[in-house]
């Protein structure tokens, strides 16, 4: 059978479908996605009325498609194109919610996260099912009525965008490492292989190590707690340790590799690079990183799964930090490479998120 093209869905105001309001659900798609193909979108008409079924090919798609998920009341909206899509209709939604805006007043629906795309760190989060089927039962699950539960989300901000992980250094270093793999060396027989896991190692093992091996890794740092409140030491449990640092005092000063925030645990594949992340709302997980390339390569399976606490990783919470470094480095927000950058300001945003967990509700 022939599958047809990916085509765009009406966004005009159609009457509410008929069943209770609290199981109406929108699956909004980004039809750029690699995974995101007629295949995907056929199988989730299946499941889903045509009219709650959107695809987006740009920013002014996505605008039109927020507004009238806004406008029909959907409680629950899924994502799928990977955290980068849902980083882009996340803040599509808030920014229509702002208090001047036409839907001021209103409520963000709860997000659920379909695993359609690269990295799936947030899909991972909320352990969405994998597979053509398991992306069909969520959405099934959903729309009867019968998720577990849901967690709540804050998001880092930062230069007004909101995002669950962004960094300066050597892990944004990895990720653009990792984007040159994939799309240098994963062709051919090739791709299965380096388009995942194998990817991310193969991009740390042959490219930012061998480079930092050669090249200086640790640049001098500057971290200033910000005026949101205090700031906490973690220990390897998570829990805090020794003095709070006052707002407006130094929480790290020297030579560092990385300096990266998070309010969620993972990066791509299962990567738990910030284990705390999401266990004090409000409050963001800082890691910072004086570590030489061979010892990450050494101890990377524990590193991997959150299980490593080095002398070389220091761990805070905070709610707004200032990193300046002293020349510029890699800076990537939610896996996005941004360039490169000397200071930013990280922050929890005032909104949080909730999401729709498949094993049950955590927070």
């Amino acid at each position: 059978m022939l599958v047809q093209p990916l085509r765009s869905v009406d966004t005009r105001q159609v009457p509410s479908v008929s069943g209770s309001p609290e199981h109406k659900v929108a699956v909004l798609l980004n039809a750029n996605a690699r995974r995101v193909d007629a295949r995907v979108v056929k199988s989730l008409s299946h499941v889903v009325p045509e009219q709650d079924l959107f695809l987006s090919r740009s920013e002014l798609d996505c605008r039109r498609i927020v507004q009238t998920v806004l406008e029909r009341n959907y409680p629950v909206v899924f994502t799928g194109g990977g955290d980068g899509t849902f980083q882009c209709f996340v803040n599509e939604f808030f920014r229509q919610l702002e208090p001047r805006g036409r839907f001021a007043g209103k409520r963000a629906p709860r997000f659920g996260v379909l695993k359609l795309g690269t990295g799936n760190g947030l899909a991972t989060y909320v352990n969405a099912g994998s597979g053509g089927d398991g992306i069909l039962q969520d959405v099934v699950r959903a729309r009867a009525g019968e998720v577990p539960g849901y967690q709540r989300m804050d998001l880092l901000q930062v230069d007004g965008r909101r995002a669950p992980f962004a960094g300066l250094g050597v892990d944004g270093k990895v990720l653009n490492d990792y984007i040159w793999v994939k799309s240098t060396l994963g062709k051919g027989m090739l791709k299965r292989v380096l388009s995942g896991p194998g990817g991310y190692f193969s991009a740390v093992a042959f490219k930012t190590v061998p480079h930092y091996l050669t090249n200086s890794t640790w640049v001098d740092c500057e971290i200033t707690n910000g005026w949101a409140g205090e700031a906490y030491r973690a220990g390897p449990d998570g829990n805090p340790v020794g003095t709070p640092i006052a707002p407006g005092q130094t929480i790290f000063k020297g030579r560092l590799m990385m300096a990266a925030a998070a309010t969620m645990p993972f990066y791509g594949y299962g990567f738990r690079m910030f284990p705390f992340a999401g266990e004090r709302r409000g409050m963001m997980q800082l890691r910072l990183g004086q570590l030489h390339a061979p010892t990450i390569l050494a101890n990377l399976p524990k590193l991997w799964t959150g299980r490593w606490f080095p002398e070389g990783l220091q761990d805070f919470y905070a709610q707004e930090v200032h990193i300046r470094f002293a020349k510029a480095m890699p800076f990537q927000i939610g896996g996005d490479a941004a360039g490169y950058r000397e200071e930013v300001k990280l922050s929890v945003a005032p909104e949080s998120v909730e999401l729709l967990n498949f094993h049950g509700a955590m927070h």
